[in-house]
């Protein structure tokens, strides 16, 4: 059992030693690209390590993944992390890729295997003359340059994952081929992030791995979603948010609570480190960090 007010939750007073990332996908329209800048314009007072921007399926939104990167390093002065997936192009065509951003300044890249072109839970057959699964991608893009590398990681398991060892065989792949960190997929359920991390110190995997957090937005869209990334939703969360599909400000609060609560658990179980997937969208994420004492500069002063 965890008290209400453990010595953890305390250190939050000063913002204590907490570190947050953001994760931000490239926009498909102008109404959509002024929504992204003013979440990142919210959201970069905060000091985030990085931020991420993410890779569409099949590697479709690669050019818009590239611009967004460029606009990040050119007009703030945020640490973009630009995914990239195996599919969709050749060894030579990423390996081109991986020494672009290098020239534009990247440092940092989120390795993923991906998604068929098909999307989430179509079959996956890896290209013959690309890399194949992520922990390739991962010796790959070392060869090229040294990057600091992420990775993901699954509470939960992959859907593809038969068993606990090929989850925990594959993390360690990555790790193997030179992984620096490791992001999980979002989980709602605390217990089920503990065990995971329990399975991987046990395995030997020392890296950090960082907690997905998943503010929801849109409860119905994260049902459908989950049910195909693996990501249970517990009873008590599906009971929290019955009722409110016409009522999107009590959705907004209740949102912010549940997630709210979530940070502050794990803050109690020792965790410092958490990546939002804040979905193009400041407000519930930027509540959320100031529950963990992460605030703005000017904001800390007056509060001083």
């Amino acid at each position: 059992m965890h008290s209400p007010q453990s010595a953890h939750r305390a250190d939050l007073d000063d913002g204590g030693n907490i570190s947050v990332s953001f994760e931000f996908f490239p926009p498909k329209s102008e109404k959509m690209e002024a929504s992204l800048w003013a979440a990142i314009e919210r959201l970069q007072g905060l000091n985030p390590s990085f931020v991420s921007v993410t890779y569409g399926a099949g590697g479709s939104t690669r050019e818009r993944t590239h611009r967004t990167v460029a606009r990040l390093l050119e007009e703030t002065d945020l640490a973009p992390a630009a995914h990239l997936t195996c599919v969709g192009a050749s060894k030579d065509e990423v390996d081109d890729i991986v020494r672009d951003y290098r020239e534009m300044g990247v440092r940092h890249i989120v390795a993923l295997r991906g998604d068929p072109l098909e999307g989430l839970g179509a079959v996956y057959r890896p290209r013959a003359d690309g890399y194949a699964y992520a922990a390739d991608l991962v010796a790959g893009i070392r060869r090229v340059a040294d990057f600091e590398v992420s990775v993901s990681a699954y509470p939960e398991r992959h859907p593809e994952s038969a068993t606990w060892q090929a989850e925990i065989d594959n993390l360690k792949r990555k790790v193997d081929a030179g992984a620096t960190r490791a992001i999980t997929q979002y989980f709602f359920d605390n217990d089920v992030f503990e065990a995971f991390l329990e399975r991987v110190r046990a395995a030997g995997i020392d890296i950090p791995v960082v907690p997905g957090i998943l503010p929801i937005t849109n409860f119905e869209q994260t049902m459908v979603f989950s049910a195909k990334c693996g990501t249970s939703i517990p009873h008590w969360l599906a009971r929290r948010f019955a009722g409110l599909e016409q009522d999107a400000e009590t959705r907004k609060l209740i949102a912010c609570a549940v997630a709210g609560e979530q940070v502050l658990d794990l803050v109690d179980r020792g965790v410092t480190d958490f990546h939002f997937y804040t979905m193009n969208r400041a407000e519930l994420t930027f509540a959320i960090c100031h529950m963990l004492g992460v605030r703005p500069a000017a904001a800390e002063k007056q509060a001083a």
